[in-house]
């Protein structure tokens, strides 16, 4: 199983997940359609997509690495921005965009793929991001783990 750490891209496993998502929706029962259905579902997207991007630009401002797959390649510990609120602000705002999939769709079941989402984004991403985080900041990075939640 740990050849799969930090091997797939988020982005890939947002896909997969909003696919699972889609599935299960053709094939459970839904909620009754909702006028407020888009609009919550835009909410969640737009909110998702601002807290997403805010993360990679304070790693760009901070001249360090966004690539997921690479987090030894990390030269700088961000702690600024949207990093003062969480230590995984471009994940987190994936789970919201998978979220607003899960309202778009109303189908409650779908629900599960988001949960995999988190399962699978903790144990093969987060964890092994923040062995080298630990591995390249030492103290500093664990202080900051002390101060900061992984999620929100």
């Amino acid at each position: 199983m740990n050849a799969l750490e930090t091997k797939v891209p988020p982005v890939f496993v947002v896909l997969i997940s909003a696919a699972m998502m889609w599935g299960v929706a053709q094939v459970t029962p839904l909620l009754p359609d909702a006028t407020w259905r888009v609009s919550i579902s835009v909410l969640l997207f737009l909110l998702g997509f601002a807290v997403a991007l805010s993360g990679v630009v304070v790693f760009r401002l901070a001249h360090t690495t966004v690539n997921p797959t690479c987090p030894e390649k990390a030269s700088n510990l961000v702690t600024q921005g949207v990093f003062q609120l969480t230590r995984n602000p471009m994940y987190l705002g994936m789970l919201l965009a998978l979220a607003s999939w899960a309202v778009y769709l109303l189908a409650p079941v779908s629900v599960f793929g988001i949960v995999l989402y988190v399962w699978y984004m903790n144990r093969f991403q987060i964890e092994p991001e923040e062995r080298a985080m630990k591995k390249l900041f030492g103290e500093e990075y664990q202080d900051y783990c002390s101060s900061v939640r992984r999620w929100i």
